[in-house]
């Protein structure tokens, strides 16, 4: 499965430019022939305008259903489109969207742990599922940026299996060293690849760090951006999974009547 992920420069409370920008960048993405390519978390109104949240809303996640739902049709590339802030029941969620190569949405998750130290949680309801799927005849899983801190969550996840982890976030600069050994560490402890495409740029007084990343189950960077707007793109060959898992047994030498969570 060849992954790209776009580094995306999101600009705050402007989802209409943050749209353009981003189908430019899909469009120039899709050139390298990937099947699937990956948006930040928040990527529509950034992370995240308070005073007028709910007015910059996506109803129902309308308009990222039908924007990239078409895109992935036309291009004929999975499209994991981040996740984007999503009104619903009068309330507002942190919703990923993912598409098929048909532009039928295969997978929709709210993000489930909020971040409290930037009052997340305050301006946003809380999912209550995790997100597992198959994309194209593979088993892949999702998560929005908190999340990964998170183990238990993500094993809940890979205990069956899984072989890919996209993960989606606006992560800040100033803790981009703890992103680089979380997403590593999650890699290697479930011996599966993991996508990580975080934004950019600056939001109101936060810089984010980019950095993103394609890590294979060994931990090995198989490609990471820096700092910028960019696009970056690896082949995962899911043989490593299997190979990996058949000469290391970490899920049948599990000992879960041990562990008190």
């Amino acid at each position: 499965m060849k992954v790209s992920c776009i580094q995306m420069d999101v600009r705050l409370g402007q989802p209409e430019e943050n749209h353009r920008l981003a189908e430019g960048l899909i469009r120039q993405a899709a050139k390298e022939g990937p099947d699937v390519i990956l948006l930040p978390e928040l990527w529509d109104v950034g992370f995240f305008p308070k005073e007028n949240l709910k007015e910059l809303a996506d109803p129902d996640c309308a308009k990222v259903k039908a924007h990239m739902g078409a895109l992935a049709r036309e291009l004929g590339i999975n499209i994991v489109a981040g996740s984007v802030a999503c009104l619903r029941k009068d309330r507002v969620y942190n919703t990923a969207c993912v598409f098929g190569r048909d532009g039928s949405l295969l997978a929709q998750y709210d993000k489930t742990h909020l971040f409290s130290p930037m009052g997340e949680d305050d301006y946003f309801a809380k999912g209550d599922h995790i997100c597992r799927f198959q994309m194209d005849g593979h088993d892949v899983g999702i998560l929005i940026c908190y999340d990964i801190r998170f183990p238990e969550l993500t094993r809940s996840m890979t205990v069956p299996g899984l072989e890919m982890l996209f993960m989606v976030s606006q992560w800040p600069d100033v803790r981009v060293p703890h992103l680089q050994v979380l997403t590593q560490a999650r890699a290697i402890e479930n011996q599966m690849y993991l996508a990580c495409c975080n934004a950019c740029g600056k939001a109101g007084q936060t810089q984010y760090g980019g950095h993103s990343s394609i890590i294979d189950p060994w931990g090995t960077v198989l490609t990471q951006a820096g700092a910028a707007q960019e696009i970056i793109t690896a082949d995962c060959d899911f043989q490593v999974n299997a190979k990996i898992r058949a000469s290391m047994h970490i899920f049948a030498d599990r000992r879960p009547e041990l562990y008190q969570i």
